[in-house]
Formats: structure tokens, C-alpha cells, sequence
């Protein structure tokens, strides 16, 4: 579904991500693993049309979008919840919703599209006239979750969900990143945490100073003795992560 071939990005005289080639087949969870500063984010940034590569190819469905502008991959099928969550703060908790199905005309579609999400995070459904801004920081990772289904993608970029969120929401948020791939959707994660991550995905790639060193499936990579030592606090491969009995 996604091939990206040798990309390299660069701010102004500084490379952030360099040589980078990863695929990812439809239906699948893959997670990019890597510590801050490594180009995960970048790399992100690159495949939603934010950032424009200086080498490489990025191809979704076996068409070109490099350098395409980010409105035209989303129209693809390409969503992107950024690291943040960066909700709307003045806008009510549907309006935001609604601002991510900008691109659907068909008011019954558009209904369909909301029901989903408040079925999906009923917390939403209860502060649906609530402003952005009042919202907890694990509603409003909801509602950005939440506003990246509205656009009905088929690729959906993760950015950090569980960045700064209490564990009992992180299961919540893991919870509904399962939900979107029961329903067909692929994903691409960037997370932090690690155990969350590998326990999510089928497959995992370690990104370090802008370069993949290495990929795997993710039981491999939770057994690497690298991959425990450097990122998952050097516990052993059998300490559960928090979201894992969701996945049984």
C-alpha cells in the first residue's frame, strides 16, 4: 500500500532523515521506532505532504505522491494526527469533526462518519457542544483521532497518541487504534512508548540519526536484546505493556 524508496529530508542545511525505505501492506500495523531527533516525525511529515523530500520516491496504492500537497494526499486516503493532537480550541467538539470531513459532499456519508466516532469514543458524544480547549488532553486525542476518521482515509499516519496521557487512556487510545484496523484501516505509528507500540504492530522499524537500522516483526524486535536495552528500559522481553491484554 505505502513504498517509500530512499527518501532524504532536510531542514535548511541539516539532514534529518537520509536513505530511508520502508513498505507497508494494506491492513497492516507497522510502528517506527526511534529515539527524539531520530526522524520519526520527519519522516511523517514527508509522507502527509507537509514536508517535501530532497531524493527518494513515496508511492501510496502504486501511485506517486511525492511532493504532492498535503490537501491532495488526504483526498488519496492519507490522514495524518500529528503529535499534539492540535484540535481546534474554538471550534465546538462536532464542528471539529466536521472540519475533518471537509472533503465529503454526501450529508448522509457525513452522518455516518459522526456516528462512528461518537460510538467509537462516547466520552466525545457527551461533550459534542463543548469547545476544544475545555477538553481533557485524553479527549482531545480522541477528538483528533477522531477528526482523522472523518476524512474515511485508508492510510492513517499516528503521531505520539499516547504522548503525555495517563495509562488508563492509553489503553482507551489503544483500544481504538485496534478498532481502526479490525475495520480495514492501515497505520503507520510513531510512538515513544515502545512496549505500546510493538504490542500494537505487526512489524516495527528502528530509525536512528535519520537512518532505518533495522526492521522486523515486532515479537522479533521485542526479543532483540538491542531493542530492550535501548527502548524498553532494559526490562525483560515478557514484561507486559499496557495495552497488550487488549490484544488477546
Amino acid at each position: 500500500m505505502l513504498e517509500i524508496e530512499r527518501i532524504a529530508v532536510s531542514y535548511g542545511e541539516v539532514t534529518a532523515v537520509r536513505d530511508v525505505s520502508l513498505t507497508i501492506k494494506q491492513g497492516e500495523i507497522v510502528t517506527l521506532i526511534g529515539g527524539n531527533g531520530a526522524g520519526k516525525t520527519t519522516t511523517l511529515k514527508t509522507i502527509s505532504g507537509l514536508l517535501t523530500p530532497s531524493a527518494g520516491s513515496i508511492r501510496f496504492e502504486g501511485r506517486s505522491i511525492t511532493g504532492l500537497a498535503p490537501d491532495r494526499i488526504v483526498a488519496l486516503g492519507v490522514a495524518h494526527v500529528p503529535e499534539g493532537r492540535h484540535v481546534f480550541p474554538k471550534l465546538s467538539v462536532e464542528d471539529n469533526l466536521r472540519v475533518g470531513a471537509y472533503l465529503v459532499r454526501e450529508p448522509a456519508l457525513l452522518r455516518k462518519s459522526l456516528d462512528q466516532v461518537y460510538a467509537m469514543f462516547p466520552q466525545l458524544t457527551e461533550r459534542r457542544w463543548q469547545l476544544g480547549e475545555t477538553l481533557s488532553g485524553g479527549e482531545q486525542q480522541m477528538l483528533a483521532l477522531g477528526r482523522a476518521i472523518m476524512s474515511r482515509p485508508r492510510l492513517m499516519l499516528l503521531d505520539e497518541p499516547s504522548l503525555g496521557l495517563a495509562p488508563r487512556v492509553v489503553e482507551e487510545v489503544a483500544k481504538a487504534i485496534i478498532a481502526f484496523r479490525r475495520s480495514g484501516m492501515t497505520i503507520l505509528l510513531v510512538e515513544q512508548n515502545a512496549r505500546v507500540a510493538l504490542a500494537l504492530s505487526e512489524r516495527g522499524y528502528v530509525i536512528e540519526t535519520g537512518r532505518i537500522v533495522l526492521s522486523d516483526s515486532a515479537t522479533s524486535l521485542k526479543r532483540n536484546p538491542m531493542i530492550i536495552e535501548s527502548y524498553l528500559g532494559g526490562r525483560g522481553k515478557d514484561a507486559p505493556a499496557p495495552a497488550a491484554k487488549l490484544l488477546q
